[in-house]
Formats: C-alpha cells, sequence, structure tokens
C-alpha cells in the first residue's frame, strides 16, 4: 500500500487534534450568518455562538513549509522564518541575510560561496524538509536579480531551528558563454534559473526537488535521501513548464492520495503589487511528469513567444487551472466594519500541508493586500477537491475550522450537510477568471434563488450535490467545487462560501451577504456615511455613490464653485476668506430614503512660492523669517533629547545629525495636492526606511525621501497607499547629492542631481490639512538619519525640470 507524502517524517497526531478541537470550537451555519454549531437546515440546539478567531501575521515572503515539534514552520526569501501552532497565529522567528540571524552561525559567512556567485547580498525562497535520518535539509538559493545568475545549495542542522551548516552550492545558472550544468553553453531561454526549490518524497518514498523560475522555465531532480543531493548524472533535471523567459516560477508538488494524482503548482506573473501575480495548478500521475490542466494542456509545451518581448504573459495565461489572483470582497457603504474589504494583491508562492490524520490539505502563501503597496503577510486557506479530481481554495483564510474544510470528515458531520435554505440567498461572487493583470476583481452580486436560478450580474441554474457539493451553470460554463462555513472579517461572522471551478480552469468564489430590508439598508448607510474631517479641506473628496445592498447615495452642494457635488474641491482665492459649504446626502433604497447633512470648510488659498527655506548656517532658522526655527527631536517625532551640530555645506554651513535625532519643522508647511521639497543629503551611512526628509497628515497617510527604500534603492515612499517612486539606485555615502521631489495632483516626478529618476501617476493626496508635520531626518518609527543636509526648501507648486536642475546646479 502506497503512503501519503510527507514534507516531515515526524507524526503530527498532536497538531491534528489541536486544529480538530479549534474546529469543533469554531464550526458554524447558517446561509449568511452562522446559526449556533449542529444547525444543518434544521433547527439544531441552541448554542454559544462560537468565539471569533484571533490572528497574528509574520512576514515570510515565499513561504515553504515544514513540521517540527507539533508546529508548522515556513521558511521563505531573505531567511525570513515564522511558526505556528494553529495556522492562525504566527510567531516571526528570523528576517534578514545578516550575522544576527538565529538560524545559522553567521549566514553571510556560512553561505559567502552563493552569495559571491551570484553577486547578491541576500537570499531568494527557501526550502526545508526533515531527511529519514532526522536531520534538516535547507535547500538555499541566492539570485542575482536582473539576471539568472543564480547558485543552490545545501545546508543541514539537527533542529529546524539551526543552526544549519553548509554543505556546499551544487547547481548554478547564468554563466554566460560558458558550459552549464548539462554540459551545453547556458542559454536562459531553455536553462533555467536555480532558484525556488521545492522538495518532496513521492508516494514511493523516492525524494524529488521541483524548482525554477522565469528563464528556461520549471525543471525537476530526483535526490538521494541519505545526502540530500540531487543524485548524479541529471544535469538541470525534467524540464517540466516554461521557457522563452515566460513569467512562470515558485513550483511545489503536492500529492493526494485519494485522486492518485500529482498536483503542480506555479505562480504566474510578476511578484510585486503591480504584477498581477496568481496561482495555478496542473496535474500528473507521476511526480516527474507529464503535467497537464484541466483542459488536457501539456504544461511542457507552455512557455512565452519568442518572437515577443521578454517577459509576454498573453502566451501563458490560457493555461493551467487558476485558482486564485487579484481580488476584493470590497465593503459597501453600510457594510459591517471598515477599510475597503477583504481581498488580496498578487497572492502566490504557495507550499502545501496535508493533515496526516485527515487527509485535509492547506495552501500556504504569501500576499499583498489592496491598498497597501507591497506590504506582504503569510496567508493559510483551506483546500478541497472537487468531483473532477481539482483543488479548489477556500475564499476566506483558515480560522480554526479543519484544514481545507472538507465537509464530512469534521467530528460532527451535522455542521457538514447543506441544505436549500441553508445555502440560497445574496452572495458577493469573485470571478478570477485566467488574466494576467494588476487588475484588482472587485465581486459582483449574484442571488441563489430557492427555485435553482442563479439571478444578478451572472445568470444561470444551480443546484447542491450530494452533502457539501454544488454546481452553478452560469453564461454557458460550469462550475463543480463545494460549500463552506467560513469567519468573515469584516463582518465578524461566520457565512456560507462556495469555491466553484470550470472545466476551463477558472474558479469562482462565493461569500454569502445577510440580507437586509430597504429601511434596514437605508438606515446602515446613513450611519456609516463619512467623509472624515471636514474642517480644512483643501483636496478633492471622494462623495461615494452606493452602499449596501443596492443603496443609492446623491449629492447636493450648497456652493457648486467651492464643492461640487462630485466632491471637486476649488478654493477661494488668496485673501478671499475660508468658504463654507453644506453637502447632502440623499439615500435611497426602493421607496425609503434618509438625509445626511455634513458641514465643509474650504481654507483660502495660501500666497505660491516658497513656503520654508533652511540653510543651516549655524541654525534651524527659517532663511525668510517669517515662520518658526526648526526644534531638535530625540529618535522619533515628538521625542526630545537630541542634539545637533553643523558642518561645511554645499554652501555655507549644513546641518549634520548622528543617527540619534533630527529636527521637527513647522507644522503645516504645505496644504494641498502641488508642492515640491528640494534638499542636498550626504550620509555617513544608509539604513533602510531611515527617512531624510518627511512630510504627514498623521502615523498612516505620510511622504517620506528615503535613501534607502523597500527595494534597496533611494526613493520617495509614501503610505499606507503604499506608493513607491524608485529611482533606481541608491546615493552614495560619503558624497552629496542633490534631491528633488514634485507633486502636481497625482502626478508625481523624482529627481537625483537634477535628472529626472521617476515618473508616475496616482500618487495619493496626503497632505489635506492644514496641521501637517514636517521633519528632517526622523519619523514616528524607524533609524534616523545619519550624515549631513543642506539648503532644504518647500515650495507649494510643482517646480518645473528646469527649476530642478538649477536648484541642483547644472
Amino acid at each position: 500500500m502506497r503512503t501519503r507524502p510527507s514534507r516531515t517524517a515526524v507524526p503530527l497526531v498532536p497538531l491534528a487534534a489541536a486544529l480538530a478541537l479549534a474546529l469543533v470550537a469554531g464550526a458554524g451555519a447558517g446561509p449568511a450568518t452562522a446559526g449556533p454549531p449542529g444547525h444543518a437546515g434544521g433547527p439544531g440546539r441552541p448554542q454559544p455562538a462560537p468565539a471569533a478567531p484571533t490572528f497574528v501575521d509574520a512576514t515570510v515572503h515565499d513561504p515553504s513549509v515544514v513540521v517540527a515539534d507539533d508546529e508548522i514552520w515556513v521558511f521563505g526569501s531573505h531567511l525570513q522564518v515564522a511558526r505556528t501552532d494553529d495556522l492562525m497565529a504566527w510567531e516571526q522567528v528570523a528576517a534578514g541575510v545578516t550575522p544576527d540571524n538565529p538560524i545559522f552561525e553567521d549566514v553571510t559567512t556560512e553561505l559567502a560561496e552563493a552569495l559571491e556567485w551570484a553577486q547578491t547580498d541576500t537570499l531568494w525562497a527557501a526550502d526545508v524538509i526533515q531527511l529519514p535520518d532526522g536531520r534538516f535539509a535547507m535547500y538555499y538559493n541566492a539570485c542575482k536579480g536582473d539576471s539568472p545568475r543564480s547558485a543552490m545549495g545545501l545546508a543541514v542542522a539537527d533542529s529546524v531551528a539551526g543552526p544549519y551548516e553548509d554543505q556546499g552550492v551544487f547547481l548554478r545558472s547564468g554563466m554566460w558563454d560558458q558550459p552549464s550544468e548539462d554540459g551545453e553553453i547556458y542559454d536562459a531561454r531553455v536553462h533555467p534559473n536555480v532558484v525556488d526549490p521545492d522538495t518532496f518524497v513521492d508516494a514511493d518514498g523516492r525524494m524529488w526537488m521541483v524548482y525554477g523560475s522565469y528563464s528556461g522555465g520549471i525543471f525537476i531532480l530526483e535526490m538521494d535521501p541519505v545526502t540530500g543531493f540531487p543524485l548524479p548524472g541529471q544535469g538541470y533535471g525534467e524540464h517540466l513548464v516554461g521557457g522563452n523567459h515566460s513569467r512562470i516560477e515558485a513550483p511545489s508538488i503536492l500529492f493526494d492520495e485519494d485522486t492518485g494524482y500529482y498536483y503542480l503548482f506555479l505562480s504566474f506573473g510578476g511578484l510585486d503589487a503591480n504584477g498581477g501575480y496568481n496561482m495555478r495548478v496542473a496535474r500528473s500521475e507521476h511526480p516527474d511528469g507529464p503535467y497537464v490542466d484541466a483542459e488536457g494542456n501539456p504544461m511542457s509545451e507552455v512557455r512565452s513567444d519568442p518572437s515577443l518581448p521578454l517577459f509576454d504573459d498573453a502566451s501563458i495565461a490560457p493555461y493551467g487551472v487558476k485558482l486564485l489572483g487579484n481580488h476584493l470582497f470590497q465593503r459597501e457603504v453600510g457594510d459591517p466594519g471598515s477599510g475597503p474589504g477583504t481581498g488580496y494583491v498578487s497572492p502566490g508562492h504557495n507550499s502545501t500541508w496535508t493533515d496526516p490524520a485527515t487527509g485535509e490539505h492547506v495552501l500556504v502563501f504569501h500576499s499583498r493586500f489592496p491598498g497597501q503597496g507591497e506590504t506582504h503577510h503569510v496567508r493559510v486557506h483551506g483546500m478541497t477537491m472537487n468531483a473532477h479530481g481539482w483543488p479548489v481554495v477556500a475564499p476566506y483564510r483558515y480560522a480554526g475550522d479543519a484544514p481545507g474544510a472538507r465537509p464530512g470528515k469534521r467530528p460532527d458531520p451535522r455542521r457538514d450537510t447543506f441544505r436549500l435554505p441553508d445555502v440560497a440567498g445574496q452572495y458577493a461572487l469573485v470571478d478570477h477568471g485566467k488574466a494576467i493583470s494588476a487588475e484588482v476583481t472587485r465581486a459582483v452580486t449574484v442571488r441563489l434563488e430557492k427555485n435553482g436560478r442563479v439571478t444578478g450580474d451572472r445568470e444561470g441554474r444551480w443546484q447542491l450535490r450530494g452533502d457539501d457539493g454544488v454546481r452553478l451553470t452560469v453564461d454557458g460554463a460550469t462550475y463543480d467545487g463545494v460549500l463552506d462555513r467560513q469567519w468573515q472579517p469584516d463582518r465578524q461572522e461566520w457565512v456560507v462560501t462556495f469555491s466553484v471551478q470550470s472545466r476551463a480552469g477558472v474558479s469562482l468564489w462565493g461569500s454569502a451577504v445577510p440580507p437586509l430590508s430597504a429601511k434596514e439598508a437605508v438606515a446602515a448607510v446613513a450611519a456609516d456615511l463619512d467623509l472624515g474631517d471636514t474642517s480644512a479641506v483643501v483636496t478633492d473628496l471622494t462623495l461615494p455613490t452606493t452602499g449596501t445592498h443596492g443603496t443609492t447615495i446623491a449629492w447636493a452642494s450648497s456652493d457648486p464653485a467651492v464643492v461640487s457635488a462630485d466632491g471637486e474641491v476649488t478654493r477661494p482665492e488668496h485673501g478671499a476668506g475660508d468658504a463654507s459649504v453644506t453637502l447632502t446626502a440623499t439615500v435611497r433604497n426602493e421607496r425609503r430614503t434618509a438625509t445626511v447633512r455634513f458641514e465643509v470648510t474650504v481654507p483660502e488659498r495660501t500666497p505660491g512660492g516658497l513656503a520654508g527655506t533652511w540653510s543651516f548656517e549655524g541654525d534651524l532658522a527659517e532663511a525668510s523669517g517669517s515662520l518658526p526655527a526648526g526644534t531638535v527631536t530625540g529618535p522619533r517625532i515628538g521625542t526630545t533629547g537630541g542634539t545637533v551640530s553643523y558642518v561645511p555645506g554645499v554652501a555655507g554651513q549644513a546641518l549634520h545629525l548622528d543617527g540619534t535625532s533630527g529636527v521637527q519643522l513647522p507644522q503645516g508647511l504645505v496644504s494641498g495636492p502641488t508642492y515640491s521639497v528640494s534638499l542636498w543629503v550626504r550620509p555617513d551611512a544608509v539604513t533602510q526606511y531611515t527617512t531624510a526628509f518627511f512630510a504627514a497628515r498623521d502615523e498612516r497617510s505620510w511622504v517620506s525621501v528615503v535613501p534607502r527604500g523597500p527595494d534597496g534603492s533611494t526613493m520617495v515612499w509614501s503610505g499606507e497607499a503604499w506608493y513607491d517612486a524608485s529611482t533606481g539606485g541608491q546615493v552614495p555615502v560619503g558624497g552629496w547629492t542633490h534631491l528633488a521631489l514634485t507633486v502636481d495632483g497625482g502626478d508625481v516626478a523624482v529627481y537625483v542631481d537634477g535628472e529626472q529618476r521617476f515618473a508616475g501617476t496616482g500618487f495619493p493626496q496626503v497632505l489635506t490639512t492644514t496641521t501637517g508635520t514636517f521633519a528632517v531626518g526622523v519619523n514616528w518609527w524607524d533609524t534616523p538619519f545619519q550624515g549631513a543636509v543642506d539648503e532644504l526648501t518647500v515650495h507649494t507648486a510643482a517646480l518645473s525640470a528646469e527649476e530642478v536642475a538649477a536648484l541642483a546646479g547644472r
């Protein structure tokens, strides 16, 4: 009898039992909101409502799962490591390729060979597996990043937590004009980039490693379980998918004992917030292929068109079963909770874990989030095989129910039976499609009628299949999948969900929406409608026009010349005085209406030109004398105790900061969507996230001129919209560099030594109050700036390229 392949030799009965207990405490019922546990279409017995789950997030990019000591661990890029015992609360164990990372004695020296070959100072996605002798094997890899010059090696440890000891590099790529591991001259179109390993044991006890990214595609090698190295004579191994620099990477293979298939998970697209990263799957009867998608397309032939530009997505988008991509179950005005809703941006690079006690699967991956830029965290979702033997992924993160949320295997099967009254009702529906796109797909509204019809934004038929199965036939396509009860984070309640998939490899997710009468909907929208602080409005207002359950919102203004019914703000001219405007919202749903009024004050325009100049000639005075002098802070805005000094500058003297203090400038230097900042910097040291110049409305909305940003380059960085305006390079240590930022509405430009290095649109409107915070060298969180700053000017207009060049002395 074949045994289920595993990523560990350690039985997980204690963890499985813990998860089962969490399930018993956390199951719910009902079509839109959970009734008491035990309800399955009948009345059930009254029981206390399940407790809300508790989540603690961790940051591990490209997480790979291994289990040890009844805990699930994930290892990822940049030597980020986290662990959990319940799949919900994560503990960050390590982060950063630095000498103090606890996973190695000193990773910078231990893995120096790989880092030197790859010409980098960081690591990409690591993978850890437990070998038969009990040791833990880490497959590490380093990549140059702008080319496929990479190295992959093996390190081992007696404990999952390390310290790991290097056993050497065993694969290399990117050796231009030199023989490759296959003995042929390296060709990036056909040979792999040796990164993103995933090592597993198949159903017959053989050990394999699948790996690869972009370049020549995804490959698989058979491994020696005794040494941990590849068996000799394989070169790069067997090609599975990709080539011609197609954006396909992050392979991971799962075997399902029930279906008898090996499932190859892949990430298509680019990993950043604008890259359209999405997860797909293909399957095979053998670990080394051949793999096909749900339409039977051989994945070995899926690659970019060599006649098209690099990283051609159009050629690969139709292939593979797409499990999930960018999406948003948006929160409408009047819905419970706060924020934009629940969804993901560029979810990908997954691993899987199978509960050995139940055979249930979970999908573990990283994701970014709508409106949060490059911020990313680990996510865990249940995963179930549908009627055709393809995995469908639960719409919401695992929240204490059984991994995979597969009905019929839970301790109390009554909780897993769905009947027509449980399921019929209104749903938010996400169609993941097959596109590779940065666009975030928003949910539409459908109803699963009791007569079996699907109505609303999609039309067709639906039917229950067995206790938990569901089939939808909409717009001519048939989708099969499963029903579940999941924790809806915005509503903070358990709801019915479905995840279904078509033979074309398209996934639909549904999340039940509680019914509201027209009267209730109008009242909810009126109570929730909020424009924020309207006491000093200097930028356009966002006036919502729709609310929950089809409610509409119409706006009227008492003075459209100042604030229009569309929210456009026109400030009075300087000297005309501030304007007071009443905005009236009429909320309507069917015959029910309500009126909500907002009093808005729009300040008159400030005089154009310079907002302030600081030459730092032995003091912190503003040059015109019309503004207060700057004040010395401690290591954060709002703290004290710091000191500053003055050194020779670009012109006269310059401010010098020692890395423990900064300077806070007068409040409200700029209020509005148009401004510029110009300054000279000479860092003594460069640390990531440290600000040279900082401006903020509050701790969530800010603009920062950062010598070394999240991507390692000098940039203008804005939160919480997380806008990255990268210059593509880093200012030098010990030398003077001129930096300038211009903002004109949503248009932004960043200059280095008078040359434009970034231009973009959609820049967030942060300085929307007359009481904004401005500082040099410090913010509320990060290491203060260490070095000199000179000739700082802040303008209330967007400087031209010529004006910036003049300030830079060009």
